[in-house]
């Protein structure tokens, strides 16, 4: 009797180990297909953002004004369809090529700053957000690679 017991305790593990092989496996697999979420955190932006400016612009722009600015740059991808409105474990399905160029954005930052009361003293203050808050999006992965020339022409 005691043999036939062993044998049934080997053949389990067995079983349990294969389960656990093909779970863990199949799992890998779909977690390998999507891409992981990038996740915005707008006060993580602020700090990450605030650090990577020049001192020049630093000593002009406060915390706050930076936020805004952010704030803005993010609902302006939004009105251009590059922000999803809920976030979903799935690949972006892009219907139409949306182009952006940094010089539209900039100018809309220097428009909206004064709206809102945010004063610029210099128009290189929201290049470098602009180039700051990208390097962010970069960090997290929200974006990938740029499109070659060719393909946006």
């Amino acid at each position: 009797m005691d043999a036939i017991v062993w044998v049934f305790v080997a053949i389990s593990a067995v079983l349990v180990f294969a389960i656990a092989a093909g779970t863990i496996g199949r799992e890998a697999h779909r977690l390998d297909t999507i891409a992981p979420r990038a996740v915005y955190e707008l006060d993580e932006a602020v700090d990450f953002v605030a650090d990577r400016l020049p001192v020049e612009s630093q000593a002009r722009l406060t915390p706050e004004e930076v936020q805004s600015l952010l704030v803005a740059h993010i609902n302006w991808l939004h009105a251009h369809g590059l922000q999803p409105d809920r976030a979903v474990d799935a690949r972006q399905t892009i219907s139409e090529q949306v182009v952006i160029s940094e010089d539209a954005l900039v100018a809309h930052l220097l428009g909206v700053a004064e709206e809102i009361g945010v004063e610029l003293l210099d128009d290189v203050d929201a290049v470098n957000v602009v180039d700051a808050h990208l390097a962010y999006f970069e960090a997290i992965g929200a974006v990938g690679p740029q499109a070659p020339l060719d393909d946006v022409i």
